[in-house]
């Protein structure tokens, strides 16, 4: 098979590749850290992080992944965005349910997510979500000089370096967020 070599563009050129919600986190930036993040396009069929590392210059060590987890303390609904490196899984009942201070911590269910973050499944990104949420983002991912993770859309990816996500609103980088796969 081969692969193919994707075009980085700054994001902010190409608004019709992201998802509204990422496109008004992108312009509320300060502007050199907006100038930092690229957009390319991709086949929508390659969005999740195996099928693009198969089928793009993209390396599986520059991947990030954004999940939706939420649990319940006392009635309230705790809601958080957990990045962590390509290779690795979020540690949901561990570090998750522990930082959110819930007794079980869930994946949000995809039809909550995709309402709630105005984004579509498999292209949902820390970039843009609810103020409310806190984004936790694993170290790995914030030591990253690139790091590739979704644009709120499936038919695009953002690249932007990783300690600029440990620096979005609501962000918190913790250790050991990630566990390998």
């Amino acid at each position: 098979m081969s692969t193919t070599t994707l075009t980085w563009v700054p994001a902010l050129e190409r608004p019709d590749l992201l998802a509204e919600p990422v496109a008004a986190a992108l312009r509320a930036l300060p502007a050199d850290d907006a100038a930092q993040v690229l957009v390319a396009e991709i086949d929508p069929g390659v969005a999740d992080t195996a099928a693009l590392v198969g089928a793009s210059d993209v390396a599986l060590q520059e991947c990030a992944n954004c999940v939706l987890v939420a649990g319940k303390r006392d009635g309230e609904q705790r809601v958080a965005a957990a990045m962590v490196l390509g290779t690795d899984r979020a540690d949901v009942n561990g570090l998750v349910r522990r930082t959110l201070d819930v007794r079980k911590a869930s994946f949000l269910p995809h039809d909550d997510a995709v309402a709630a973050s105005g984004m579509e499944h498999g292209g949902i990104t820390p970039v843009g979500l609810p103020g409310a949420w806190r984004v936790l983002v694993d170290a790995g991912v914030a030591a990253l000089p690139r790091a590739v993770v979704g644009s709120g859309v499936r038919r695009s990816k953002l690249a932007l370096p990783g300690s600029l996500l440990g620096r979005l609103p609501g962000a918190e980088v913790l250790e050991g967020l990630g566990r390998p796969a």
